[in-house]
């Protein structure tokens, strides 16, 4: 092995390590309300809504986000998949569980974010973040059935947690026989996610 590609692999371990780190940051900045520590994981041109850019602007968002809807939360960080497009930028899946205390209920909440990376000047920050809802509900009040998305004072709504995968389409669409079923190769190790999107675009979730 020479020097560049040794340089070359611990670089992406590195780039690994510190794209792993911020999800987990995340989730302690916003639950302990640092607000500059949550921002600080976004560029400086991080665009926000439709026609604003900066991290003052995300700021304020929050801020407002947070006063108005939430007492407290938990954040809970499950499995992550990060694939790299090239050395300055990546994408990746991470599942997160989550608790909120909102007015008289207590709000549990299963989602998954899509989550853009990008490397500048030698830092990794979320670049975007996308998240696809499975459910919120109140602790005691089990979301099933349709539109699993359930916060008080809302109409119920769905969240978006199967777009991103065109596979759940395709297995409720099909109907299993008694022939052995086609199975794929195993997907590339560096292109997991890809395969599972099948090369579609990525959805557009409304927040709400």
């Amino acid at each position: 092995m020479n020097e560049q590609s040794l340089q070359a692999r611990l670089d992406r371990l590195e780039s690994l390590e510190q794209i792993r780190m911020l999800p987990a940051k995340y989730a302690l900045a916003l639950d302990m309300r640092d607000l500059d520590a949550w921002v600080g994981l976004f560029p400086e041109d991080i665009k926000v809504g439709k026609d604003q850019v900066g991290r003052a602007h995300l700021k304020r968002w929050i801020d407002s986000t947070l006063r108005n809807q939430f007492t407290t939360t938990s954040h809970h960080i499950g499995g992550h998949i990060i694939e790299f497009k090239d050395a300055d930028n990546a994408c990746g899946v991470v599942y997160s569980k989550n608790e909120h205390e909102t007015g008289p209920e207590w709000v549990i909440m299963q989602m998954l974010y899509w989550d853009d990376y990008q490397r500048i000047d030698g830092r990794w920050y979320f670049r975007r973040r996308l998240p696809c809802y499975m459910y919120a509900a109140d602790l005691n009040k089990p979301p099933i059935g349709d539109k699993k998305m359930r916060w008080p004072g809302r109409e119920p709504y769905d969240g978006g947690w199967n777009q991103l995968w065109p596979s759940w389409q395709t297995f409720w669409a099909s109907k299993p026989d008694d022939a052995l079923p086609e199975v794929a190769e195993p997907a590339p190790l560096d292109a997991f996610l890809e395969t599972m999107r099948r090369g579609s675009a990525a959805p557009r979730v409304r927040v709400r």
